[in-house]
């Protein structure tokens, strides 16, 4: 296909959960994925389970595992755009639509994968995702990548209806996994699992489904 995605979330191990296995797959069909990382989620409280981190060194091994996880992925272009973690929604539009301008120019995305604004519960998450769509709304309407926003706000269906795009990506559980697990201070497989062993069958029906709304600009 040789598509040009670009992926803007805020914080390291956003990837992970929501659509790994949509990246890997986007990869496997030989597309090239840049990934802008907003904040190395330095604010966050877990410190490895048992702790292994400090208020100090998070920051460094966020960023250590962010990349590991982008491996297991395939990602080909990591960017890490050094806001503030748990700020997002305060900083000047200006600047944050700014550098997101700049990176929709140079790469001239297909797709764009970020959060829906308002129905993806941290305020970071919405913050990132209104900031992207107010800066392609900008565009001329025929130059406008497709933009697929994850949402999980409980009220989301009700809101916006459901997804549009439901991938499957059974094929992708392996990197799907690796990404997660790639993120170690924030969670363990032991805690993910529940404690117990599951079998292939249980963790594809866990992992193996991700969706994505279509976001549909005004004219």
């Amino acid at each position: 296909m040789n598509q040009n995605i670009l992926v803007v979330l805020p914080h390291p191990d956003d990837e992970a959960f929501g659509l790994s296995g949509t990246l890997a797959k986007h990869v496997h069909e030989g597309n090239r994925i840049t990934y802008a990382c907003l904040t190395l989620g330095e604010m966050g409280r877990n410190m490895g389970i048992p702790p292994f981190a400090t208020r100090i060194t998070l920051p460094s091994i966020r960023k250590r595992e962010l990349e590991e996880s982008c491996r297991a992925i395939g990602i080909q272009d990591l960017r890490m755009l050094g806001f503030h973690d748990k700020t997002v929604e305060f900083e000047d539009p200006e600047v944050l639509d700014g550098v997101i301008d700049k990176l929709l120019t140079e790469i001239k995305p297909s797709i764009v994968y970020t959060f829906y604004p308002g129905y993806s519960v941290h305020p970071d998450h919405d913050a990132t995702g209104a900031a992207v769509i107010r800066t392609i709304q900008k565009m001329p309407e025929q130059k406008r990548p497709i933009v697929h926003c994850i949402a999980f706000a409980r009220n989301c269906e009700q809101a916006i209806g459901k997804p549009d795009v439901a991938n499957d990506v059974t094929d992708y559980i392996e990197a799907k996994l690796n990404s997660i697990k790639a993120h170690r201070s924030q969670f363990q497989a032991s805690e993910l699992l529940g404690g117990k062993q599951l079998s292939p069958e249980e963790i594809n029906k866990r992992f193996a489904r991700e969706t994505f709304w279509t976001y549909r600009f005004k004219s």
